[in-house]
């Protein structure tokens, strides 16, 4: 939009403006407004970009003023929004308890260009982007300039599903800053999942446009567009790409997250622990851009692979680009070195968004802000026996010393029976109550399993654990034969993993032990003292 088009756009929203309020506003004064505010016994206010704000010496805003306002202004919809036709001005209410107005933000409108030339690139690909930012940061103008961009440039058929009319303005006939373009226009924000999938059935568009998907039945509806081989430009909630990986409701976007238990070669391998977050499907949206700020953008130009990382905890950085370095971007492959640049732009990111550019995704919090952790209260059952468990089976609980806060019990069989208080307890609080004939681990882990509704663990961890655990019961009783006099003995073969257990729990009583052996035939001898150093010298 040029200056002669902004200055009659400008003019439009003046008009509806109480005559004592034009007579003090001029052009000049307009160029880095943002937004006009009355309200009913304040004078009004002039906000600029920069933070600034101006107030007229108009006296304080009075019910007539409102009144004047509003009876030039098309009626305001079920979200207090309304415009002028033909223009991108807003005009939003504020009413009170018995539903008057007594207060209207003016935000003005205009449509800046060039915001996308550094990311013009990615825009002519074919791919369906997401862009990620607060509130003002220039995401709406963005989308705006795309539509153009694709609709006349790339001569696209394109629809932009516009919600309270953001993104082309209001009236019948759309802004000409969306060129081309066709608009569909939303009554109510619940109805734009709605609007979206009719675009896509009745119109034929090769590219949608919408801004704000907030809800996770708008973020099926993306899905769905996308499915059908459709372009999507689109906004959302959410101003980086960890922050809308932890959002229960719009992860769908970029693949959503499942939990998965790895198995034992699977989890050497990757080095992790047996149940970690993986991406569950394919993302919607192909790229993702972080819109930092009016001129700094962040491009993760695979979202797959951005979130892969970010799950397993991996160092990723997106590529910086800048709205004034068109022509360093477009001489990158001529070896023209911008790193020194890029450089100082990550730098200056650091310090105003501290979490824009770390990516350390907990899987804690994520489970605990999705699926809450199971607190378990235990009644004459060994602590550290189940606390073992859950460590190594990498369970979704853990252990709690106050009945109040827990969502079932274990309780030793022995101990608990019928008139035993933990059970009137447990009843009392709706409590299930699982039950242990011994303290083993063996015994433990089946309970654990039930209790917790656990059906992917493998049948060949119990078996593991079982093994082990006759393996150092027969340690003890080799350590006590020793400890009694016996020179040396020797242990039945097992595995690497339970010999360094064994080995453990010898050095714990003082004693010396090696293992000995081939293959399937290696184990345990146990000897202790002077016979320790007769072997070894044997």
């Amino acid at each position: 939009m040029n200056n002669l088009q902004f200055q009659n756009d400008l003019e439009r929203l003046l008009e509806v403006l109480p005559d004592k309020i034009r007579s003090q506003v001029s052009y000049s004064q307009m160029e880095d407004v943002i937004e006009i505010v009355l309200d009913i016994g304040r004078r009004p206010e002039i906000r600029h970009s920069d933070g600034k704000i101006d107030k007229l010496d108009t006296g304080e805003i009075t019910h007539d003023d409102i009144d004047a306002v509003t009876s030039k202004l098309p009626e305001f919809t079920t979200d207090n929004r309304s415009g002028i036709p033909g223009t991108l001005h807003r005009i939003s209410a504020i009413r009170n308890r018995q539903g008057k107005i007594v207060g209207l933000t003016c935000r003005v409108g205009r449509v800046v260009t060039g915001t996308i030339a550094c990311i013009k690139d990615f825009c002519t690909m074919g791919k369906s982007i997401l862009f990620l930012g607060r509130p003002g940061v220039g995401k709406t103008t963005k989308l705006r300039e795309i539509s153009r961009l694709v609709a006349d440039e790339l001569h696209k058929r394109v629809v932009v599903v516009d919600t309270s009319n953001e993104i082309a303005g209001d009236g019948d006939v759309p802004h000409p800053a969306i060129g081309s373009a066709r608009r569909m226009q939303v009554r109510q924000p619940e109805f734009q999942k709605d609007i979206m999938i009719e675009a896509v059935e009745n119109h034929t568009p090769e590219v949608i446009v919408v801004d704000e998907i907030g809800t996770e039945a708008e973020a099926q509806a993306a899905r769905t567009i996308a499915e059908r081989g459709v372009m999507l430009i689109a906004t959302a909630h959410g101003n980086s790409l960890e922050s809308l990986i932890k959002n229960p409701t719009l992860s769908d976007l970029v693949g959503g997250i499942q939990s998965v238990t790895l198995g034992d070669d699977e989890a050497k391998r990757r080095a992790s622990q047996k149940t970690v977050l993986e991406r569950e499907k394919q993302p919607t949206f192909d790229i993702v851009i972080e819109i930092i700020d009016r001129n700094t953008l962040a491009v993760y130009k695979n979202t797959a692979e951005a979130v892969d990382y970010i799950l397993r905890g991996w160092p990723i950085r997106p590529e910086i680009r800048k709205v004034d370095q068109d022509a360093d971007i477009a001489n990158k492959e001529n070896n023209i070195s911008i790193s020194e640049h890029i450089s100082n732009i990550e730098q200056k990111i650091l310090e105003n968004s501290e979490d824009s550019l770390k990516y350390s995704f907990s899987r804690k919090d994520y489970v605990e802000s999705v699926k809450p952790i199971k607190k378990i209260y235990l009644y004459a059952v060994s602590r550290s026996i189940v606390e073992k468990a859950i460590e190594r089976l990498d369970l979704n609980a853990e252990l709690t010393r106050n009945i109040d806060d827990a969502d079932l019990v274990i309780a030793h069989k022995n101990f608990a029976k019928g008139g035993a208080r933990i059970l009137s307890t447990a009843n009392e609080y709706r409590l299930q109550v699982f039950y242990v004939k011994t303290n083993s681990m063996a015994q433990i882990q089946k309970v654990l399993k039930d209790a917790l509704c656990v059906d992917d663990l493998k049948e060949s961890i119990h078996g593991y654990y079982d093994d082990a655990e006759r393996a150092l019961d027969e340690a003890k009783a080799a350590i006590n034969k020793i400890l009694a006099g016996a020179k040396k003995i020797e242990l039945n073969p097992q595995n690497q993993q339970i010999r360094k257990l064994q080995h453990e729990l010898v050095e714990q009583h003082n004693l010396e032990s090696r293992s000995v052996g081939e293959g399937k035939d290696r184990h345990l001898r146990i000897v202790g003292g002077r016979d320790f150093d007769d072997d070894r010298a044997s």
